[in-house]
């Protein structure tokens, strides 16, 4: 299956994650496996490689790219927020390197039904995982005026929130809001258009998708989950597409990252806090020439850290 998706900074990831021949890594968003494939081709028998991801289509795509591995795989339909779970149902304990690539496919945008694009008319649905329940369809038309003005604020920063909110609710009120392309129509009729601000649609179309798959509600523990699932000297790489993730990832990894936790006017510690990671250096972007050949890297940024205390192992 072609999954029609180029995963971005494969270079700088396979630099960061430092692969070893005979190591263990783990693809939380499996995707394709653009990521994962570069990954396995450097392990050879003993070698490991886990991959995770909610969407059927993703599975499927790369079950068949990385059939012809030679170290050992193993695919998981599944969500990165129950990281933990998945990873005890395989007996699978610690990793060498941990991806998360997040944000959504470009398959996933170029399928029209699938109901990710604001650019082609097609049911709302916007489900990563099809078979949970909520969709786009019963955000847009279910929830109330105040719920979507402060989800179109808070997950897609968008400055016109209300405005927007308060347009939605009319006009459901006459017919449900069943396509793609009526909600764009909604939108287009109450933001004004700027130059450089790009398709007047994109934010709430961004805020709904990650309400529909909760995407920012399990990030922070996902990322805690995957920390604790590493291996000393073991590095985990974490590439954004906007803000609010990076905000999200930042925040986390400078938490895990810092030692002593007593108040500053304690003359000694006493918390015994042990930091589990060390930040290496500040996040990378992707090159002048990978930017012009897929657009899609426009906005990647790329974090990485390394484990260096184990709570776990001292218990």
């Amino acid at each position: 299956m072609n999954f029609g998706h180029v995963s971005v900074m494969l270079a700088e990831v396979l630099s960061a994650l430092d692969v070893k021949s005979h190591g263990s890594y783990l693809d939380c968003t499996l995707g394709g496996g653009g990521h994962a494939k570069l990954i396995g081709e450097k392990l050879d028998a003993d070698g490991l490689l886990v991959g995770i991801d909610r969407d059927d289509e993703a599975i499927s795509a790369a079950t068949e790219n990385l059939s012809g591995l030679t170290c050992g795989v193993k695919i998981v339909r599944g969500s990165f927020g129950e990281l933990d779970r998945i990873l005890d149902d395989l007996n699978v304990d610690k990793f060498d390197g941990i991806i998360f690539d997040l944000g959504i496919s470009s398959h996933q945008i170029d399928t029209a039904e699938r109901g990710f694009s604001y650019m082609k008319d097609s049911p709302l649905d916007m489900r990563m995982d099809r078979r949970q329940s909520l969709t786009a369809f019963d955000v847009v038309n279910n929830y109330d005026e105040t719920r979507l003005a402060k989800i179109f604020s808070e997950y897609g920063e968008e400055r016109f929130s209300k405005r927007i909110a308060a347009a939605i609710c009319r006009e459901r009120k006459i017919l449900p809001i069943a396509t793609t392309g009526e909600l764009v129509k909604i939108i287009e009729q109450h933001v004004p258009r700027t130059k450089n601000g790009g398709h007047p649609a994109k934010r709430v179309f961004q805020a709904v998708r990650i309400e529909v798959n909760g995407e920012l509600e399990i990030l922070s523990d996902a990322l805690k989950q995957a920390i604790n699932r590493l291996k000393i000297g073991g590095r985990l790489a974490v590439i954004t597409f906007h803000s609010l993730e990076d905000r999200i990832v930042k925040e986390t990894f400078k938490q895990a990252a810092q030692g002593c936790i007593c108040p500053k006017n304690f003359p000694v510690c006493v918390c015994n806090h042990k930091a589990e990671i060390k930040i290496l250096g500040k996040a990378k972007l992707p090159t002048v020439d990978e930017i012009v050949g897929n657009s899609r890297a426009k906005s990647a940024k790329l974090r990485v850290v390394e484990k260096i205390f184990d709570g776990d192992a001292s218990l």
